[in-house]
């Protein structure tokens, strides 16, 4: 799959509003009251646009207002804001989150301005930059390994010249996005299952059979 394929299919996943997220129902930010929108604004302010996800995440404003702090704390760590979004990306493969995928592309494209073929390098944990494909590289290995990382892995990264900060702040950024990673795959997993039983014939129905 080419890089600009990927950036097309980002852009058109985040047009299909509603299409993963239907079992539960996203709050308009139009509608929204009390902290649910304050909460929502600032993400329109933040990002220049409100995505689906954070839509969900404002059903529980105690759920949104802790994936804000923690994004916005990390923000101002030392990964720049390009890299963060390969990260989600690489995270978000690994994960097999879509949606995920195709919202960070789509910020690290439009937002991040990030290259298009480096968007499609991060979805292999891989960069044409040293120090950027050794923070890809480790986050890689602590989310397959979920944690149990090797001390080679370790030395690796610092070998490469990624600090205790960074080490820090990559751990923070897997946790950040698994769990948007696997809120998403929660719901789409409701979606599948309440698909097949509707499929099913009820049981009134077949016994008149």
């Amino acid at each position: 799959m080419t890089a600009i394929s990927t950036h097309r299919r980002a852009v058109l996943a985040l047009r299909l509003k509603g299409a993963l997220m239907s079992t539960i129902s996203p709050i308009d930010p139009a509608t929204a009251t009390g902290e649910a929108a304050d909460l929502l604004a600032q993400v329109q302010k933040t990002l220049g646009l409100t995505p689906n996800m954070t839509k969900v995440m404002a059903n529980s404003p105690a759920l949104l207002k802790g994936y804000l702090a923690l994004s916005g704390a990390l923000a101002g760590g030392t990964i720049p804001a390009g890299v963060r979004e390969q990260l989600a990306i690489a995270t978000a493969e690994i994960n097999g989150c879509e949606y995920c995928l195709s919202a960070h592309t789509y910020i690290g494209a439009n937002i991040a301005k990030v290259d298009a073929d480096e968007l499609e390098n991060a979805r292999h944990a891989e960069s044409r930059d040293a120090h950027t494909a050794a923070l890809l590289a480790l986050t890689d290995a602590i989310t397959r390994s979920r944690g149990d990382l090797g001390e080679a892995e370790l030395a690796k990264a610092r070998a490469a010249g990624v600090t205790d900060a960074e080490i820090g702040e990559v751990v923070g950024h897997i946790s950040l996005n698994v769990l948007t990673n696997l809120l998403q795959r929660a719901r789409r997993r409701r979606e599948r299952l309440a698909g097949r039983c509707a499929a099913r014939p009820r049981l009134t129905e077949t016994r008149h059979v």
